[in-house]
């Protein structure tokens, strides 16, 4: 009978040794969070450099739409000609290209929320769960 209870006695772990597995299982949670972390950033800054890329393209056109505007000055002094019209109709046609490329870039990347919800999320789950197992 005392054999058994020494079997009973030994199944059971100690105080220590269940402190030492939360903290292990501690440790793994926070990497995997840390993971998780990651990913999420990750796919942001993806979308935020798709848009950062709109931006570059919309500076470029936008360029480009001084150096046709500029163009057309030449043509006016080189011909005395009505032909820097429509060089100046195509320059304001590519600065109104540019500037819905512009703003539609800088209004996509206001609405780009860069904190990793998930991880937030999962972060509290943690901690409540933390707080049972310490309880």
């Amino acid at each position: 009978m005392a054999q058994q209870s020494m079997v009973m006695a030994k199944e059971e772990p100690s105080l220590g040794d269940l402190f030492s597995s939360l903290a292990a299982e501690t440790g793994t949670l926070v990497r995997q969070e840390v993971a998780l972390a990651q990913v999420e950033l990750t796919e942001k800054a993806a979308t935020v450099g798709k848009n950062v890329g709109y931006l570059v393209i919309g500076g470029a056109v936008g360029y480009a739409a001084l150096l046709v505007v500029l163009a057309s000055f030449v043509i006016v002094l080189a011909n005395f000609i009505p032909l820097w019209i429509a060089a100046l109709l195509i320059g304001a046609a590519v600065g109104i290209i540019s500037f819905f490329l512009i703003t539609s870039a800088l209004a996509e990347l206001k609405k780009i929320d860069l904190t990793p919800r998930e991880t937030v999320e999962s972060i509290k789950e943690d901690a409540q769960w933390l707080k049972n197992q310490v309880n």
